[in-house]
């Protein structure tokens, strides 16, 4: 099993979740996150002065599932996420020892 977690800019969320939907991908957490990179913050006005927020906003996708459907859900997730600019996002994948079901006790690939 694996954890892929994809930050993605909040402005494709809907799109993204959509296109994950079409793959069977019907169950995933997400969470406003924030970040610094290489795409300048956005700047805030105040009483006439401009500060820099020095923080970018994003959304941040945790999918479980079981290795074979990583490949597919990477491509799912670049194809809808990307839009060719500077701070479309980044994805990782990690190993996930062990998955438990509260509601029944199942374990492994039948808790996902």
């Amino acid at each position: 099993m694996k954890k892929v977690e994809a930050i993605i800019r909040s402005s494709k969320f809907e799109e993204v979740r959509d296109a994950l939907a079409q793959i069977g991908v019907r169950f995933f957490t997400f969470k406003d996150v924030k970040g610094y990179g290489h795409e300048p913050g956005p700047k805030i006005v105040y009483r006439g002065s401009t500060y820099d927020a020095g923080f970018i906003g994003r959304v941040q996708l945790d999918i479980l599932c079981e290795d074979e459907k990583v490949d597919s859900i990477i491509q799912t997730i670049l194809t809808s996420a990307r839009t060719g600019e500077i701070g479309d996002g980044k994805i990782s994948v990690y190993p996930v020892e062990e998955v438990v079901r509260i509601r029944n006790g199942e374990r492994g690939a039948q808790a996902l």
